[in-house]
């Protein structure tokens, strides 16, 4: 299925890994470029994992905080960005996707940072509030900012130090090489995106911006992917009971379905596995209880963004790893 993506003409190639008690089966193919030149894909490359940006960086880094009795995930917004309308809205609620805010930005795209920051403050909370998981990015740019006011440091500086680094993720970065990396989108107003981060809002935001930015590797992802899986009483960076907590249900209310910064997917015995998708085309699902991982990396926004067919192509993939994993487990 993985490589019906490339044989189908769905994206123009595919970066993945397959880990299991430790081993790992990885393999790259097709293009990493379409348009204006076709170029074949390569091992090592950067790819813009946008979204993923939020469970790698931010969400772990919120997570140390707690831990080291920074914060509280029940704790107001507002203790912390005073600016914040809301007192009900806490981090959790952030992590969680069940803030229920939203509302327009006009002129959004055409902002400036701190003009577009400012505009964050003016969204409201919907009629939803705590009902329901509605994904947004702008939780996390509020969390960032609270990283931020807490480190003194922009976000994503403090991913770098506090995460990557620790980690060894060395090939990973916010500020990559062009050369190095997988292009995203073609686009009539920034052209072809390369070795800048895809996300419009996270493009305007820079480095302040806890919701996409990163670009990575499979390599470091499975570095990542290890360290949440392995059972290591001396973990780096958290300890073993804090990612034990992101598989479960963490909203509210217990009944959503949703974790920490993570969404969640259910294996056969129906445990749960950690599970996020990136706009550009990544995601990830890993499984503690099974000792398994999928990991894929796609650029399913090249040439175009309008990728539909993709989208319903991931879902069927994964409900096809869960089954298959399952059976040889």
């Amino acid at each position: 299925m993985l490589h019906e993506l490339v044989s189908e003409n769905v994206v123009p190639g595919v970066s993945y890994a397959l880990l299991h008690h430790g081993s790992v089966k990885a393999e790259v193919f097709g293009k990493r470029q379409v348009v204006p030149v076709e170029k074949e894909m390569k091992p090592a490359l950067l790819y813009d994992v946008a979204s993923l940006t939020k469970v790698i960086g931010t969400t772990t880094v919120i997570l140390k905080l707690v831990e080291k009795g920074k914060i509280k995930l029940d704790d107001p917004i507002k203790k912390f960005l005073p600016k914040f309308s809301d007192q009900r809205i806490t981090i959790r609620h952030f992590l969680t996707h069940t803030s229920a805010i939203t509302g327009y930005i006009k002129n959004r795209n055409s902002l400036n940072a701190n003009e577009l920051i400012d505009a964050l403050y003016t969204l409201h909370t919907g009629e939803w509030f705590e009902k329901k998981v509605v994904y947004t990015d702008i939780g996390m740019i509020f969390l960032g900012l609270i990283i931020e006011k807490i480190y003194q440091l922009p976000v994503q500086k403090v991913i770098v130090s506090e995460i990557l680094q620790p980690l060894g993720m060395n090939e990973s970065t916010f500020v990559p090489d062009p050369a190095q990396c997988v292009p995203t989108e073609l686009s009539k107003k920034r052209g072809l995106i390369c070795g800048q981060v895809h996300d419009p809002k996270a493009n305007i935001i820079g480095e302040r911006c806890g919701s996409a930015g990163l670009f990575t590797s499979l390599h470091d992802l499975i570095k990542f992917s290890a360290w949440i899986l392995e059972d290591n009483p001396n973990k780096k960076i958290l300890h073993e009971q804090t990612i034990w907590n992101l598989f479960r249900d963490q909203t509210p209310s217990r009944s959503l379905r949703r974790s920490l910064g993570w969404d969640l997917r259910y294996n056969s015995q129906n445990e749960a596995c950690l599970y996020h998708t990136g706009f550009t085309g990544t995601f990830i699902l890993l499984d503690k209880n099974k000792q398994d991982g999928l990991i894929v990396l796609t650029n399913r926004v090249h040439p175009n963004a309008v990728n539909d067919i993709f989208l319903e192509k991931r879902d069927k993939i994964i409900a096809q790893y869960l089954n298959e994993k399952d059976q040889n487990n």
